[in-house]
């Protein structure tokens, strides 16, 4: 026995010497085997007990069987330690499968939760409008895999199905869009046309102010109609009056906010609400009716008319538009390039601007073009170089703030090692400061364009107290500038030529009096503050006389009762309004008559951004792999991605 005993010890100071970084099959059997390799279906063992001779044992993968009868046949004497072992393996493994039992058996209690097939297409029908996918995903083998391995025995909905699916969704989304719509008085909206594939969009947007809560709510898509055929400002007109028409907000829509096109322009000239009135109209037929003066007399009464140009004249009662807003952003964007081009009249600015700009301009074709070039900008800045593209407003000005930042950031020994890695020449002392300067300058237009072409907090008297402080801010960089004096010079002709109206505007002076954050303290011209004044007391006396005609009741009796002293409450609202000292939009809540004024005079966008991000979705949507893509099915999905609040899928 104590030859055993010294063998086990022996044993189990060899066990602790076995590398541990081997996956033994069975662990349990450490202090007797230890594990060599793999032999097809069999494991390669040594015995510890045999040591130091090196006896090599194969076992099936199945079985150990042969570990224990090499055991019994060789070492009988550890049998009994062996017998132990494999023991409580397997009561080890019996309770296990116990457990694993007892598991079944609370399953069975409490079953896992299948989702049912109605859910399944719910979730499908979600991810293809979330991520704008194709309708062909649910064909995918692979798709009908993953759904299957989630929940066995769900069949994944059809294609068709699918279509018909979104179709029945985006009905049920426009309704509860115009829903949401008639429970407000005023809607705005945006329009543009957008091109792709070969193909012409028509897109709206709506927007409008909750009256409760004064916050700015939105449906990012109306429509993205197809148009068929030249965009004259009849079709344009004409689909613009379905849209309205559709969603029956004909009649609230107090503006519509679009580009300067030419065609949109006379779309509204001719059929926009300020062409429709009376006195319009009868100035027209007067002057139309000029060249027949005096064939009355003489011709027995009778006065001939040629019926086809009466049935081809524009009366501007075919179609009903709104009052039409040009984009404040599109019209900076104007000033910015267009009107900024005048300030190269002035030779020593143009010499400059020719010289720094040619660089800048070699510096982004390089750096766009070439993968080599784009990584030695940024080996040399970790930045890259921005380039100016023709959609972007700000992306001239961004794209010369990015190498500004690199030499702010990196040093100037930097941008001079990327003109030297793209062979552009470097920028001299005078070119560097001109670049600056032309920065600065044109930074507050920068801001301007982010500040009113947002969505959430900008309204329409956002726009002249804007463009003020622009005019202010860019008279100011005269005294500190050295070169480009011409351009700020420029920008003021541009911004006072083609604001110049807005400023007449009393309805727009009048959003800017109105929100608490301006008042009359935006400008110091007591000409424009008094054109707003005027349109408010003008619109606040209505209000005065419906509160009138509900209070009283003896208009009937007594036929000379409006002969008697008013209250003149909504004027003394309005004093009342203009001595408030809180600047915040709740304010506004405490003065009735006020807030309804200015939710009405606000409500319109300064920017048809929103037009320009709803086609920016539609080109996600309308990629080249689907460009056989049926209108219908297109317009479906890209209103249902933009208005998914308005769509519960539950």
């Amino acid at each position: 026995m104590e030859e055993v005993c010294d063998s086990s010890a022996a044993a189990s100071s060899t066990v602790q010497n076995q590398p541990q970084d081997q996956e033994h099959p069975w662990p349990y059997l450490r202090e007797f085997f230890s594990f060599s390799g793999v032999n097809k279906d069999s494991f390669k063992m040594k015995c510890v007990l045999c040591l130091p001779l090196n006896k090599e044992i194969s076992a099936f993968k199945s079985s150990p069987s042969n570990l224990r009868k090499h055991i019994e046949r060789m070492h009988p004497n550890y049998l009994k330690n062996y017998s132990k072992l494999t023991a409580q393996k397997r009561k080890i493994g019996t309770s296990t499968h116990a457990s694993s039992s007892k598991q079944l058996k609370v399953d069975s209690v409490f079953p896992v939760k299948h989702v049912s097939p109605v859910t399944v297409n719910k979730a499908i029908l979600r991810y293809i409008i979330q991520g704008l996918h194709p309708f062909s995903t649910v064909d995918l083998p692979s798709f009908k895999e993953l759904i299957s391995a989630l929940q066995p025995g769900i069949s994944v909905i059809t294609r068709p199905t699918l279509r018909s699916k979104i179709a029945e969704a985006a009905l049920i989304m426009k309704q509860k869009v115009t829903a949401a719509m008639s429970e407000v008085e005023w809607i705005a909206t945006t329009t543009d046309c957008w091109t792709a594939r070969r193909k012409s969009f028509i897109g709206v947007t709506a927007h409008w102010i909750n009256p409760g809560s004064l916050e700015r709510h939105s449906a990012f898509a109306l429509a993205c109609k197809r148009l068929m055929g030249s965009h004259t400002f009849e079709v344009l007109a004409s689909a613009m009056n379905d849209i309205h028409s559709e969603y029956e907000i004909r009649d609230k829509v107090v503006c519509t906010t679009t580009d300067s096109g030419s065609n949109f322009l006379k779309a509204f000239r001719v059929f926009g609400v300020e062409n429709n009135d009376i006195e319009t109209q009868a100035r027209r037929c007067e002057s139309d009716d000029t060249d027949s003066e005096g064939c009355g007399e003489g011709s027995d009464g009778v006065e001939c008319q040629d019926a086809s140009r009466v049935l081809d004249q524009d009366d501007g009662f075919e179609f009903q538009l709104p009052k039409h807003q040009k984009c404040a952003c599109h019209l900076l964007n104007l000033v910015s390039s267009v009107d900024a081009q005048k300030a190269l009249s002035n030779e020593h600015y143009k010499k400059l601007y020719r010289s720094v700009f040619g660089k800048c301009q070699a510096l982004w074709n390089k750096s766009s073009r070439s993968a080599l070039a784009a990584e030695a900008v940024e080996s040399e800045s970790r930045l890259q170089l921005l380039r100016p593209n023709q959609t972007r407003w700000n992306s001239t000005f961004m794209a010369v703030d990015r190498i500004l930042q690199i030499c702010k950031e990196a040093g100037e020994g930097a941008l001079r090692n990327i003109c030297t890695s793209l062979e552009v020449p470097m920028f001299n002392p005078a070119e560097m400061l001109f670049l600056t300067e032309w920065a600065n300058t044109m930074r507050p237009v920068a801001k301007v364009l982010d500040i009113l072409q947002a969505e959430t907090n900008t309204q329409l008297g956002w726009l002249l107290p804007s463009v003020h402080q622009l005019s202010l801010k860019l008279q100011r960089l005269h005294h500190s500038l050295r070169y480009c004096d011409p351009l700020v010079d420029a920008l003021q002709q541009g911004i006072q030529t083609r604001f110049k109206h807005m400023f007449e505007d009393p309805e727009i002076i009048a959003a800017a009096i109105l929100l608490p954050k301006f008042r009359t303290s935006w400008t110091n011209d007591e000409t424009i503050i008094k054109r707003g004044m005027d349109y408010i007391r003008v619109h606040l006396e209505p209000l005065d006389h419906k509160k009138e005609l509900a209070n009283s009741s003896s208009d009937d009796e007594d036929f000379f009762a409006s002969l008697k002293p008013t209250t003149h409450e909504a004027g003394k609202e309005l004093d009342g309004y203009l001595a408030c000292v809180s600047d915040t939009r709740e304010s506004l809540l405490t003065f009735p008559a006020m807030c309804s004024l200015s939710i009405k005079t606000n409500t319109p966008l300064p920017a048809s951004a929103a037009c320009e991000r709803l086609f920016s979705t539609a080109g996600l949507l309308f990629s080249p792999k689907r460009a056989r893509l049926d209108t219908n099915n297109f317009e479906n999905q890209l209103l249902l991605k933009l208005n998914l609040r308005f769509y519960n899928f539950e």
